[in-house]
Formats: structure tokens, sequence, C-alpha cells
């Protein structure tokens, strides 16, 4: 029934807490997990201090006609160095992720992608593009105000998915 499930991740406790579901999915359809990040591209071409980069450079400086940037977050990154660090530490997420999911006995088979993009989008688009068969991803579990001003990367794919899409709320204690 389940051939292919797609394990959207950002890395956070929240999604950890899917992998367990995952984990018991894959083992009870023999199905291959594809365990995916997406690298928010709406925030991906800015540094470490928010400063929105551009290809020739900027950053955040202490006194920028002296070129001191000491104690300062940012510095002189260009844009392909903080791409570059995105993309890796998109990466270690993703085989961390794919990791945690086997457990000695039952280690399904799983692919592992990094895509850039606008995160809803880029996960339906994922799973059109491999014929997924299940989407499981974690919710933060906002409410009100701040589900309105964030927007719900879950709720977004649940509403937009062509296939089934389980969602696992994070526990709130975690």
């Amino acid at each position: 029934m389940y051939q292919t499930i797609l394990y959207p991740t950002d890395g956070s406790e929240g999604s950890a807490a899917v992998a367990d579901h995952v984990r018991e999915l894959a083992a009870a359809f023999d199905a291959t997990v594809h365990v995916l990040h997406v690298i928010d591209a709406r925030s991906a071409d800015y540094g470490l201090s928010g400063t929105f980069l551009t290809d020739e450079g900027s950053g955040v400086r202490a006194d920028p006609a002296s070129g001191d940037d000491s104690g300062m977050a940012g510095g002189d990154l260009d844009a392909g160095e903080t791409r570059s660090a995105l993309v890796e530490h998109a990466e270690e997420v993703v085989e961390a992720t794919a990791a945690s999911l086997g457990d000695g006995d039952r280690e399904p088979e799983t692919v592992t992608a990094v895509e850039t993009g606008t995160p809803h989008s880029a996960i339906l688009e994922y799973a059109t593009a491999n014929d997924v068969d299940l989407v499981v991803m974690g919710t933060h579990g906002r409410t009100g105000v701040e589900r309105y001003l964030l927007g719900s990367v879950a709720e977004k794919v649940v509403r937009l998915s062509d296939a089934p899409v389980v969602t696992v709320r994070a526990d709130e204690e975690a």
C-alpha cells in the first residue's frame, strides 16, 4: 500500500518526534523512506547576522569605516559561503535523521535529499516527482495568532498534497 514514505524534517525536536512513526510505518509496509530537508529560499540569502547577503558580500560591521568586524555575527560572509553552510547543515540533518530510523533489527531503506524553496511547495513538488505514497511530518501545534502569522507548513501540505499526509504533533514538553 505505501511503498514510498516522505519524511520532511527541519531537524527540530518536533520533527524528531515523527521518527518512531516513520520507522513503524516503513517496517509495516516494507517501504522506502525519503528524508527531505528544505532550505527555505526566503531566508537562504541571509547571513548569521540576518543581513541580506548579495553576491558581493555584506554583513554587519562594528565600525564600517574602520573595517573592524570583530565580535559581530556575520562579518564578511558572502552569499556562496552562506549557502554552502546552509547546505552542509541540511545534509547533516537528513543524514542524522535517516540514521535515527534504524533500530538495529529493522532498518528501512532510506533516500536523503536537500531542496531549496518555499518549504510546503518544495515538499509537494518532491512528493510528486518521487511518486510518494504517504507523507509523515511533524506539526508544532501552534494556534491562534502565532499560527496565522507564521503559517503552517504541515497545514499547507495537508491541504494541497495528492498523497495522504500523517501529521504528528510534537510533545509540548519536549
